[in-house]
This record gives C-alpha cells, sequence and structure tokens, in this order.
C-alpha cells in the first residue's frame, strides 16, 4: 500500500501582537517649597487635584536647614501627602545639615542615592544633584553619560536645583554646562530646576545659551512656597516670566513629546501653557 501521506506542515504561529504603546505619564513639579507648615499648603492641595504619577521635588524642600524635623514639621503634612510617588532632588538648603542627611533620612529608598534615574510611561527621567561635584570627570557626570548611553531610545527629562540658564540677578552658571553637555549630546528634552524663586520658561538652546532647533528646553520652577523673588534682565532664550503667583509645573509626557502648563496655587490667576516633541 502507498505511504499515508504526510500530515500537512503544522501552521505558523501568528505574529505576536505589537506591544501596547506606553501610557502618557502626567507628572508634577516645584522646588523652593516649605518655610513654614503653611507657606507650601497651597501647591500640595495642587498635587493632590493634579493627581500625577510622579511628583519632582527641585531641591530646598525645606527651609531653613534642611533638617529632618524641618521636613516632618513643614513637608510632611503638605507634600509629604505624595511621598508614594515622590522622586525627589535636594538642594542648598538640604546641603546646610551635613551631607544632607535630613533628605536623605527622610525620603528613604525614594532617595536611593545623590542622583538616580527612572522611567515613567515611554521617558526617562533623571534627578541629578547640583550640591556635589559636576565638573567633567566626576562622579557625577560620567555616571550621567553612561546612564544616558544605556537608554537610548527614550525622551530625557533631567531636574537639580541650580539652574545653567536664569534671568536673575545672580545670572546663569556655567558649573552645570557639563550636565547639559552630556544631556543634548544625547538628545534629551527638558531640564527643570528651582533655585530662583519664580517661573522662568526658556526657548529649545544648546549648552552655550544659543537658539538650537535640536536643543533643551529649560523651565525654572521656584515657586512652591518659599517667598518670591526679583528678576535681573532678561537674558537671551528666554520667553516668558512671571514672580506673582505659586504653583507647580504640570508635565503630561507622551511617546515621542509631551505638553506642559503651569499651573497656579491659591487665588494665583497666570498660567502658561504649549507642548514639544522628542528629539
Amino acid at each position: 500500500a502507498p505511504p499515508p501521506p504526510a500530515p500537512p506542515p503544522p501552521a505558523p504561529p501568528p505574529p505576536a501582537p505589537p506591544p501596547p504603546p506606553a501610557e502618557d505619564a502626567v507628572i508634577a513639579a516645584a522646588g523652593d517649597l516649605c518655610d513654614s507648615p503653611t507657606r507650601c499648603a497651597p501647591t500640595a492641595n495642587l498635587l493632590d487635584t493634579i493627581d500625577p504619577a510622579g511628583v519632582l521635588t527641585l531641591g530646598d524642600n525645606v527651609y531653613p536647614s534642611g533638617t529632618l524635623s524641618e521636613y516632618d514639621s513643614y513637608y510632611r503634612p503638605n507634600w509629604g501627602r505624595q511621598d508614594a510617588r515622590v522622586y525627589p532632588s535636594p538642594g542648598n538648603k538640604e546641603y546646610l545639615t551635613p551631607n544632607a542627611q535630613g533628605y536623605f533620612d527622610y525620603f528613604g529608598a525614594r532617595a536611593p542615592a545623590p542622583y538616580y534615574s527612572y522611567d515613567l510611561g515611554s521617558w526617562h527621567l533623571i534627578s541629578l544633584n547640583s550640591e556635589i561635584p559636576v565638573g567633567v570627570g566626576s562622579a557625577q557626570e560620567t555616571w550621567l553619560k553612561a546612564d544616558l548611553a544605556a537608554h537610548p531610545a527614550k525622551c530625557v527629562l533631567a531636574y537639580w536645583h541650580k539652574p545653567r540658564f536664569s534671568s536673575s540677578s545672580s545670572g546663569s552658571s556655567t558649573r552645570y554646562a557639563p550636565l547639559w553637555n552630556a544631556l543634548h549630546d544625547a538628545g534629551a528634552e527638558i531640564v527643570l530646576n528651582g533655585h530662583d524663586h519664580y517661573y522662568e520658561r526658556f526657548a529649545l538652546q544648546d549648552p552655550s545659551g544659543t537658539a538650537d532647533s535640536k536643543g533643551i528646553r529649560q523651565f525654572v520652577v521656584g515657586t512652591g512656597g518659599a517667598g518670591l523673588g526679583s528678576f535681573g534682565a532678561p537674558i537671551a532664550n528666554s520667553e516668558l516670566r512671571q514672580n506673582t503667583t505659586y504653583g507647580v509645573l504640570k508635565l503630561t509626557l507622551h511617546t515621542g513629546g509631551y505638553d506642559w502648563s503651569f499651573v497656579p496655587a491659591g487665588t494665583g490667576t497666570f498660567t502658561d501653557s504649549g507642548s514639544g516633541v522628542c528629539q
């Protein structure tokens, strides 16, 4: 008898479905926060309303000197309501306590190192530290370049306390140019800072402050609760400045882009909004 026909080859498996797109991630950020139990309450209330996936502190989170007791008395009842989703960074006030021990003791695992990174949605976020060495070849700058190289496909947002660019009376600080150089070389999108007690938004620019369509957009968001300050002369690429309204910067991080809005606290009326694309 003829041999039975060979069974048909098995059907190829169906193609795997594409991975679902990463969800948009909403974050809220401000610095220069709590110098009493009440001054940062209005911005803390905004966080309850926004309900972000991540809360970024831009340093000088408590005053006058970053002690654990200041965190417990001023920060915990207010911004501390967000402690399960906070991604902090320290400022110069924190380092008035040796080694910023109050900051590290308060945040614990939420501040796993003096600088660190994480992903939210489709974005890569980097908490840096303006109060320790940042120069070329420093441990922090070396780590930053390696971290960026390990996440080449991501949109990138970095944040730390003292700004590279500012229209403050004390002006910009080239000290942070090495961080900007590393971020710009990697095609990063956004830098957030505090320290100057106002809100300032910059156009896309390169690390030297030259307008650059492939540059980084910097925001100064020192409007978290401590007394608002004054400006010097506006510097190049400064698009908008305000020092009358407390508030937080809300960022919606999309795959391939972002939207920003300044959300005023209390009776403040100033707003700002816009959008950008990833490099």
